[in-house]
């Protein structure tokens, strides 16, 4: 039976194809993560790409959005495949948005099991629980050592060794530890996972060379919702042209104001 569920399914991707808020299971409206503005509109989202990319200012609840979905898929809020739990919640006192999934529905075709949520805030939390979890199956085993490198090094190893499978990836800010030189490596993994045809990707991005994967559906996340959107017409883009264009002043100018 192990063997059924986990075996691959030939069907491409995407799998999850639609989520949206039930209203009828928000118990409290007021508290977080129900408060943010964008699930204020009968909010929905659906997934007609391969790999989705969602912008925004800091604030509008790209994290907690992704936490949500990701919960929803059967992994940990803070990070992971599904069955691990390589964060102790128990004496957490942020907030996180995993609670959003009791309020969302989903569309499957099919439902998948496997993939991965990373987080960039978690990375080292969760690769130290793989070394270890490594090691305790067979201790005649070597721990897969993501640590041992610099901080974007490990996050392309890490994603070159856990994003080959047919899944469901949600990267939250993978760029975090990743020169440009680097983010095109990622962009390179990217391509890879979309010519597979067997990987949906779920990602929010401040890096405007993310954003500008050939093919990807990409997505502003404001108050009001989500709506779809050029590179050019993102915030992050204009702000960058404007800095590339003549950094001197423009430096000078944002710090005057």
């Amino acid at each position: 039976m192990a063997y059924r569920r986990n075996r691959p399914i030939n069907m491409p991707a995407p799998y999850l194809k639609r989520v949206w808020l039930d209203a009828s299971r928000v118990s409290d409206p007021a508290a977080y993560p129900f408060c943010l503005p964008f699930l204020q509109h009968d909010f929905e989202l659906e997934f007609d790409h391969a790999i989705t990319i969602i912008v925004g200012e800091n604030g509008t609840g790209k994290s907690s959005l992704l936490e949500g979905i990701a919960a929803l898929a059967g992994y940990d809020e803070a990070g992971g495949g599904k069955g691990y739990m390589p964060v102790d919640h128990s004496q957490a006192i942020e907030a996180m948005g995993g609670g959003l999934s009791q309020a969302l529905r989903a569309s499957w075709l099919p439902k998948i099991t496997n993939g991965w949520f990373f987080r960039a805030e978690s990375f080292f939390s969760v690769a130290r629980y793989l070394d270890q979890a490594a090691v305790e199956a067979d201790e005649r085993t070597s721990a897969p050592d993501f640590l041992s490198h610099s901080h974007g090094e490990g996050f392309l190893r890490f994603f070159e060794e856990r994003c080959r499978r047919q899944g469901i990836f949600i990267f939250d800010e993978p760029e975090s530890a990743l020169s440009p030189s680097r983010q095109i490596e990622f962009l390179k993994l990217l391509r890879r996972m979309d010519q597979s045809g067997i990987c949906q990707v779920i990602m929010a991005t401040h890096a405007p060379m993310l954003m500008a994967y050939p093919g990807a559906r990409l997505l502003r996340l404001t108050k009001y919702g989500l709506e779809p959107v050029t590179v050019e017409d993102t915030d992050h883009y204009r702000l960058m042209r404007e800095f590339w264009a003549d950094p001197k002043t423009f430096i000078a100018t944002m710090l005057e104001e």
